[in-house]
């Protein structure tokens, strides 16, 4: 691991090995997004905490979780392919809360740009992988 700025640790890999889901960019894309949700859900309204907050911070963090999970089952395509597409049905649910969030006034119209542009980059990667889930897969 090594240092990033304000103390937080990532994960490294080797150029020369792939260590696992950590390694895809659709992660770590996925992963980013989830702290910058995190990061702009707390200027929202005490009560949005346990509703839209809530909502978009689990289905946010759930892309990235079930990637990993995604990855450890890729052992049997078809359930590597379902985990997928469970990632796509979070992503798309937290496009939808963005959306109410961009829609009430919650976010800057600048950040709900940038981020709904990084979720159509995360659905692309996750459909590509989808299409080539053979190359991923223990078979």
């Amino acid at each position: 691991m090594i240092e990033k700025e304000e103390g937080k640790k990532e994960f490294t890999a080797r150029k020369d090995k792939f260590r696992g889901y950590r390694d895809l960019k659709v992660y770590q894309l996925a992963y980013d997004l989830a702290l910058k949700i995190h990061e702009i859900t707390k200027t929202f309204p005490v009560e949005e905490k346990y509703s839209l907050v809530d909502q978009m911070r689990r289905s946010s963090r759930s892309v990235a979780a079930n990637l990993a999970e995604a990855w450890k089952k890729r052992r049997y395509e078809k359930a590597f392919i379902s985990k997928l597409v469970d990632c796509a049905g979070e992503a798309g649910e937290t496009e939808v809360w963005l959306t109410f969030a961009n829609d009430l006034g919650y976010i800057k119209a600048i950040d709900f740009e940038e981020l709904m542009l990084k979720y159509d980059e995360v659905n692309r990667m996750l459909y590509g992988m989808i299409d080539k889930a053979d190359k991923f897969c223990n078979n």
